[in-house]
């Protein structure tokens, strides 16, 4: 026996090669298969749709998105610029800057609206909760009055509910 025979017995023809290599040759015109998709296969895709026919196509809650971002950057930039009344037990700035942060938060979050299952009910909490602790913190920081701070926990738990409705 030559060395060659050797070689050949070795990688091809010994009981256990035989196998693996008719194993192997199977996986690589299998693997051919997939890679390559039959010809028949033909791929249409669709139009371009332009972005603003989209958001007109998802209901007000795009438009209402831009609407608070922008009231979120005229406030920001009020707040900004602003000298707050003296309180005693807290920086009012700092309760401005907690609710502008927030409003911008959730101004991105409406922007998801359109992609939930329920996006009235999350519209609802959303804005219900930007509005009521949002806009009773912004009332808080400009004057000083805690007139309205007790509204401002409800319109946490909104804004909690509100986030919670997308995953329904």
């Amino acid at each position: 026996m030559g060395f060659q025979d050797a070689l050949n017995y070795t990688l091809f023809t010994n009981p256990i090669s035989s196998g693996a290599t008719s194993y192997a040759w199977g996986t690589v015109t299998a693997i051919k298969d997939y890679i390559s998709p039959p010809s028949k296969v033909q791929i249409i895709m669709a139009p371009p749709v332009p972005l603003w026919k989209l958001a007109v196509a998802t209901g007000p809650y795009v438009r209402f998105a831009g609407l608070s971002g922008a009231a979120a950057v005229i406030l920001g930039a009020y707040g900004s610029h602003r000298q707050y009344p003296k309180a005693k037990e807290v920086n009012l700035k700092q309760v401005f800057e907690t609710a502008n942060r927030y409003h911008y938060i959730h101004t991105l979050a409406m922007l998801g609206l359109p992609l939930c299952r329920t996006p009235y009910l999350a519209a609802t909490f959303l804005i219900s909760g930007t509005v009521l602790f949002c806009g009773t913190c912004y009332y808080y920081a400009f004057t000083g009055d805690k007139q309205y701070s007790k509204l401002t926990p409800i319109g946490g738990v909104c804004l909690i509910i509100g986030w919670l409705s997308m995953c329904i």
